[in-house]
């Protein structure tokens, strides 16, 4: 029968022995009578039906039926296991078999169960508690709770053989006799036993297992043998934690006043040796580590910090067969405000202890040496075997910058405690990474660590002066001269005019060039400006303004500027072979005093000198790389790269080409400065100025390796601070406020039964592939079986036939896209139709060939570029024009349209913002529509979510499918297959 709930009720708790788990508790509800009591009947309590009776329970009911239900023995059958290959009672009976049962998971058990039960106890104090009976009868005997702590006295009587060993018990200060009394222990950390149905528990967090050998047991016998081992280390525990009486020897209390210790060793670590295959007996010093370590001094006696979980410590002296030991009481309270100023002070301790690099060890001891002096700390050294002693005082850096004609003068002064290094020599040191050298009075000096970040780019990028004893630096550096003034770390005197650089808003304003025809928008006056003060600088510059803003007008109108100065040499303009065209129009239009050379095709006139009778020379890359060998001999005024990430791969040999270059000046222009990596910076950066990144090398390991692999944000803004004078990016969003609205959708498509079928078939064949492959050879050998992978399944979501020519299905998608088109083209709008995939583009082009439907077309093939754009811009019977994504995103002008599709979706939305920038440009009078097709519950849908997860990433360092791959966890490609 069930409890009423309607009429009083009591909660009971009742303790039983468990075959395998030891002494667990069960849950009832138990009937009242008229006088309140109780009743035989019962029901069995738990977290399925508690709340029927939750209005007669409080908070820690609820608790102790949460926790007995998370010890029954299904529960921990799922817990430990967790499938339902075998039945509870299969379980317990394998992994507690006498002979084959499974240690290491009953020693797993147990201390969940324990740790449950520590939890419990306490909770049982003021309820009503129950030995269950044999019949499970669940109020067979009724145990007392008692509310206040018992203690334990430990016994250690020395006799002349031997040691005795036991506790004595004491409730309420009287003795309570627990031997042989059929006691037993029902949790053991900590104790809380029941004696002739009393419950007790201990001050002192006392351990039972300390107390269950003499539940059957007078005393422990401890051999003479054995005697001072055992007082060593277990008496001394058990004095430390507990109340002793001892017979046969001594035990001191002595008190002083603390005085903390900071302890500095040397100690290499084991991971590092092993992790380089080393020989550990033979270890190089800049291996070496740093051990602080934090000791407190009471009187004679030493005690490393470990926690705050005694208040004493003892330590045994033996004096001839007599033992003594201290038991030293310590000031907690002072510890831990001791611990708290070294945690204020920068040093975190875990269990007393850290280890640090050695130069940021002796970094953080040498900047806080003093107030750890004052506060009364002593710092010890544990010496070396060669005697190696450290320098511990104040060491500085004083720097002082002079702005030059050409260059900046360096002077630098180095100061540990009142000794003066060579500036020269701490350079070389910190260059090759080198950390310590030895001081005249034979201590070793450590170079701080911070040395390392805050002077390391002056150290890479000063010169030794050509003429004179000292160091310069180029110009160019200007921001790092500004960023060490701004930091107190160097003193510097520029001219007004050259800290106006980094903020071109304040450049002087220059006159147009007289021969310019037509009107610039303030931006691009501004851009004009920088270009014009860079060239007064002789510094190079990179425009960087977004797609459509105009880079082509200001440079003609620098190139024009030049023209006037009477400037002897022409310059040279390198770009891509599709844009030669432009070029030429934009100079007929704005500057047409220029008078132009286009230096390309095979039977182009290799006679350099007839360069001298041009203002600019028009050239590809493929010339270039070609003609190098010749070009490199002629000085030119300008040699400018248009989409200079053409020279992004420092290693490729059209980059190696225009490096060799002579002229005067330098500028590149870009939409897209950074596609790969930051080393694509590097390249186009060391182009306009050499030198400003430092070399490769360097470059690499003070700004690439902790930008992409560590996501270091100080690194960003480092390099955005050097870079920044010479980079000038505006965006559309800021600048072309005249530009009509861009409005993007999401369309979302449903794939075709048929299509559906091929691509869940696929998937699963992909997914099974590729996680076997990362499995066996890790993620980053995994790269290309990922990208194939999830390149299938992107054309299977676009539509089948892109992978099986033979499959004769439809695509939702492409239905979309033919209805969606049906509805513009009807109402006289003209459209962008861009895919990744040509083939993608070939299914177009089949269907409205079908339709009879005219349109334009450019892929990486098209010969007749501009014929096409020229046929979509000024046919009014043109509405449509398929392009490819990597072949159309760059130079193309096509302001006729008003819509955009994307077909298919790139891994990040800044290759798609550069298409829709082919209609979204300036001569754009219509608001752009953008439709960007995804076909649901394929990977498409899954990338649109990682490239929100990943969207600073993508947006600063990644633009193609391999970066994209290279950036993917395993967590990744599950997300994307599943």
């Amino acid at each position: 029968m069930k409890v009423s709930t309607a009429q009083p009720f009591q909660i009971i708790y009742s303790v039983l022995s468990h075959e395998y788990l030891g002494y667990l508790f069960e849950a009832f509800i138990v009937q009242l009578d008229d006088k309140e009591e109780l009743t035989l009947l019962n029901q069995n309590v738990s977290i399925k039906n508690i709340n029927e009776f939750a209005h007669g329970l409080d908070k820690n009911d609820l608790q102790l039926v949460k926790l007995i239900n998370s010890l029954q023995s299904e529960n921990i059958y799922k817990k430990f296991v967790g499938s339902k290959k075998r039945s509870v009672v299969d379980f317990f009976l394998k992994v507690y078999d006498s002979q084959k049962g499974e240690k290491a998971l009953q020693e797993m058990i147990a201390t969940y169960v324990e740790k449950v039960k520590a939890e419990m106890m306490p909770l049982l104090l003021g309820k009503k508690l129950f030995i269950m009976g044999s019949d499970g009868n669940p109020i067979w005997q009724q145990v007392e709770v008692l509310p206040e702590k018992a203690t334990v006295l430990f016994h250690f009587m020395r006799n002349t053989d031997n040691t005795h060993y036991f506790p004595t018990i004491k409730y309420a200060g009287a003795k309570v006799d627990f031997q042989y009394k059929n006691a037993f222990i029902v949790c053991d950390e900590p104790a809380w036993i029941i004696i002739e149905n009393k419950l007790y528990h201990f001050a002192k967090e006392v351990d039972g297992k300390k107390l269950r050998p003499f539940l059957q047991k007078r005393f422990i016998v401890i051999p003479k043998t054995i005697e001072e081992d055992y007082y060593r280390k277990f008496v001394s525990s058990i004095i430390t934690m507990f109340d002793v009486y001892a017979k046969g020897f001594e035990i001191r209390s002595e008190a002083y006043a603390g005085i903390p210790i900071l302890n500095l060793a040397e100690s290499r670590s084991l991971q590092t040796a092993l992790a380089d295959n080393d020989d550990i007996d033979n270890l190089k010093d800049e291996d070496v580590e740093l051990s602080i370590s934090l000791a407190f001094k009471y009187g004679e006696y030493a005690f490393k910090f470990d926690s705050f979980s005694t208040e004493v410590n003892v330590s045994m002296e033996k004096k001839g067969d007599d033992y003594v030991f201290h038991k030293v009481r310590r000031d907690l309270t002072f510890e831990k405000s001791t611990l708290a100023m070294l945690d204020t002070l920068g040093l975190e301790l875990k269990n007393g202890k850290m280890i640090l690099p050695k130069s940021e060890a002796f970094a953080w001891i040498q900047k806080n040496y003093q107030t750890l002096t004052e506060a009364g700390f002593g710092i010890e050294q544990s010496v070396e075997d060669d005697g190696k002693k450290y320098f511990l005082g104040f060491s500085n850096i004083e720097v002082n910058i002079t702005e030059g004609n050409d260059w900046f003068d360096i002077n630098a002064i180095v100061h540990f405690g009142d000794f003066e290094i060579p500036f020269l020599k701490l350079r070389n040191l910190i260059l090759q990474k080198k950390k310590e050298f030895t001081l005249p009075n034979g201590e070793v000096a450590v170079i701080p660590e911070v040395w390392f970040t805050q002077y390391s780019e002056l150290f890479a990028f000063i010169e030794h002066h050509t003429e004179r004893d000292g160091f310069i630096l180029k110009k160019h550096h200007l921001s790092l001269v500004q960023d060490l003034q701004s930091e107190s770390l160097a003193t510097a005197v520029l001219s007004r005019k050259l800290e106006k650089l980094r903020d071109f808003d304040e450049i002087h304003a220059y006159d147009l060039p007289k021969g310019f025809r037509g009107s610039l928008r303030p931006y691009q006056k501004a851009g004009y400006d920088w270009m014009r003060f860079l060239n007064d600088y002789h510094f190079g510059g990179c425009l960087a303004d977004d797609m459509g803003l105009g880079k082509t007008v200001q440079t003609l109108t620098l190139l024009q500027s030049q023209k006037e100065q009477k400037i002897g040499q022409p310059s040279l303009l390198i770009l891509p072979t599709s844009l030669i065209y432009n070029w030429e129009m934009e100079a007929r239009k704005f500057t047409p005093e220029l008078k132009i050379l286009t230096y390309t095709g095979t039977y182009r006139d290799k006679n350099i000198e007839v360069f001298d009778n041009y203002d600019v020379v028009l050239t590809t890359y493929g010339i270039i790389r070609i003609d190098i060998d010749l070009l490199k001999n002629y000085r030119f005024n300008y040699v400018i790269l248009d989409e200079s990430q053409a020279i992004k791969n420092p290693s490729s040999y059209i980059t190696k080409a225009v490096m060799q270059l002579n002229s005067r000046n330098r500028l590149v222009l870009t939409g897209t400065p950074l596609e790969n990596s930051t080393m694509d910076l590097w390249s186009q950066m060391t182009f306009i100025n050499p030198g400003l990144l430092g070399t490769q090398h360097f470059f690499r390991n003070e700004f690439q390796v902790p930008i992409e692999k560590k996501g270091d944000d100080a690194k960003i803004h480092r390099l955005y601070s050097i870079i920044k004078p010479f980079m000038l990016r505006r965006h559309k969003s800021q600048v072309a406020t005249e530009l009509p609205p861009k409005i993007e959708s999401i369309h979302y498509a449903q794939m075709s039964e048929h299509q559906e079928k091929e691509y869940e078939e696929a998937k699963s064949y992909f997914r099974n592939l590729i996680l076997a492959h990362i499995d066996e050879q890790g993620m980053a050998m995994s790269q290309m079986i990922v990208l194939q992978g999830l390149t299938k399944l992107r054309q299977l979501a676009n539509h089948p036939r892109m992978v099986d020519t033979d499959y004769e299905g439809d695509s939702g998608k492409l239905e979309d896209v033919m209805d969606k088109l049906e509805s513009i083209l009807g109402k006289g709008h003209k459209v962008l139709i861009f895919s990744q995939f040509v083939k993608h583009l070939d299914l177009f082009r089949e269907r409205l060939d079908k339709e009879a439907r005219p349109y334009a077309y450019l892929d990486g093939s098209t010969h007749d570029r501009q014929a096409q754009v020229e046929k979509f811009q000024q046919n009014e019977d043109i509405q449509i024009f398929l392009i490819s994504l990597k072949a159309g995103g760059l130079g193309l002008n096509l302001t006729a349209a008003d819509y955009v599709f994307i077909l298919d979706p790139w891994w990040n939305p800044a290759i798609e913002a550069q298409a829709i920038d082919r209609a979204h440009r300036i001569g754009q009078v219509n608001t752009v529509f953008t439709y960007k097709f995804i076909t649901k519950n394929t990977v498409e849908e899954k990338i649109l979510a990682l490239q929100q997860s990943k969207q600073r990433l993508a947006n600063e360092l990644i633009t193609t499918e391999e970066s994209f791959v290279k950036s993917l966890t395993k967590d990744d490609v599950l997300a994307l297959l599943e």
